[in-house]
Parts: structure tokens; sequence; C-alpha cells
């Protein structure tokens, strides 16, 4: 029975148009969650599910992982099973973590440290387009308009397309990298043909950000958070910052604006 739920699921999910890695993430949570309900897969059972919640915190597993096991059960009962019993459990609540940027100087550090023509590009464009680590390996020569200097990201997280920025200091580098490839060539290709990988981009990252000896706790991601956190510094409205960005949600964008606030690093300490 466990497999045929699971075999259920992975049918839903697909033909939602979930993604990839969505629909392996909320199977592999409904695996364990029945490993654990061993009985009546197919019957709501609060304290059952609390007590499958709790071990996870227990754990020490992050907020974020266990709002994760808890949609995916709701999924599971909501869309496959259609009980229309309510599941009454409230969501963990997430750790506040502002995010880490980089400084203008220590992004300029991280770049000028690469001496790979493409690895160079890779990092430099997705500070300067703000993009999320699978938006820059997934880029295809026909997405970038050099002449308009924008980006058509097409299928991005959430299945939306949209518009952000391209980097006019980019252009001659990107150029002389796409000359000779086709519409639907993938701009950064591996060695091996086909497109980068997430591991090569953030080894290209990581290697950087250690020769520069920066010590913060930054990822790949952090270029993303840099790219916000700048152009709000520049003074550009937090709604548009919102849309190149992707955003659903006002609020995530507004994080920035934390770390940002000039008028907080404006105050003098005391001693």
């Amino acid at each position: 029975m466990q497999q045929k739920y699971l075999d259920q699921t992975n049918q839903e999910l697909k033909l939602r148009n979930y993604s990839f890695k969505t629909v392996k993430i909320y199977l592999a949570c409904l695996n364990e969650y029945f490993d654990f309900k061993k009985f009546n897969l197919g019957k709501i059972d609060e304290e059952k599910i609390k007590q499958f919640l709790l071990n996870k915190q227990n754990k020490k597993y992050a907020p974020q992982t266990i709002n994760l096991y808890l949609n995916a059960i709701k999924f599971f009962y909501r869309e496959v099973l259609k009980n229309t019993q309510k599941i009454n459990l409230k969501f963990a609540k997430r750790n506040k973590k502002l995010p880490i940027v980089l400084s203008r100087k220590e992004i300029k550090n991280i770049i000028d440290t690469i001496k790979n023509p493409k690895h160079k590009l890779i990092i430099s464009l997705t500070y300067g387009a703000g993009l999320r680590i699978n938006e820059v390996i997934n880029l295809k020569v026909k997405d970038i308009d050099v002449d308009e200097l924008v980006i058509h990201l097409k299928n991005a997280k959430g299945k939306k397309d949209r518009i952000t920025i391209f980097p006019e200091k980019l252009k001659n580098s990107i150029l002389n990298l796409i000359m000779g490839k086709d519409f639907d060539d993938y701009i950064f290709e591996s060695e091996r043909g086909g497109k980068l990988s997430e591991r090569t981009a953030q080894k290209v990252f990581k290697k950087a950000l250690k020769e520069t000896s920066i010590k913060k706790d930054a990822t790949f991601h952090s270029l993303r958070h840099s790219f916000a956190t700048h152009l709000l510094e520049n003074g550009v409205d937090v709604r548009y910052v919102q849309e190149l960005l992707g955003h659903q949600n006002i609020r995530t964008t507004q994080i920035y604006t934390q770390v940002t606030n000039p008028k907080l690093k404006n105050i003098k300490s005391p001693l």
C-alpha cells in the first residue's frame, strides 16, 4: 500500500507541474512518514503526525524542513486521497536569520580572484542580474537581449517567467562567449557539453571566497542577496527589486531593508 500511495502522489505532483526537485522531496518526506506510521496510512491521525514532526524537531531539523514534511503530508491527504478533514497543526516558526550580504568591495575581490574567464562571467552575471544558481546555469543564448539589456528567465521558481536586468558592463564578454552558438545552446556549457552543474558553480564561488580571505559565511546565493541589498542602497524602490528577484510576496524582499537600513548604519557607538 505504501508504494501505491507514493506512486499516486508522484503522479498527482507531476500532473500539477511541480518541479522535479519538489517531487523528489515530497516523496522522500512521505516515505519517512509512512515508515513511522506503519498502519492505516490512508487515515488522518493528527496525533501521529504531531509525534512525527516533534521527532524531527528533537533531532534539530530546521523549521523550514519540518514545514516541508507537513506540506507533503497535507498534500497527500488533501490532493491525493481527497480527504477533506482539516489537519489542525500550526506551521513551525521560521528562523528569522538575516541574509549574508557581501559588500561591493568584497564582490569585486571575489570576481578579480577568478582567472578562468567563463567562471568569472558566471559569478559576475549572477551578482549583476540577481540570479539563482539554477537560473544562471540554465541560461540559453536566446534568453539574453544584449541590446535591450534584459534577461528573460523562463520557468523560474514557481514555474513563472520574469524579466531581470543585464549588466551593460558584461556585454562584450557575453558576446564573445556566445559567438558561434545557436539560440538554444546553453551559455555556460561544461567541458563535456551540456549545461554546467550547480556543484561546479558552487565550487567556483567557494574557491574564490577562500582565496580572498573573506571571513563571512557566504554562499553562492549571497551574490543574489548582495544584488538586492545594493539596489536598495542605490535608492531603487523595493517593489522594483521584488519584481527583479521574482518574489511573490513583498515581505520576502523587505528583509533586505533590514540589512541596508542607512539610519542604523549612521548611528555611532557610544564607546
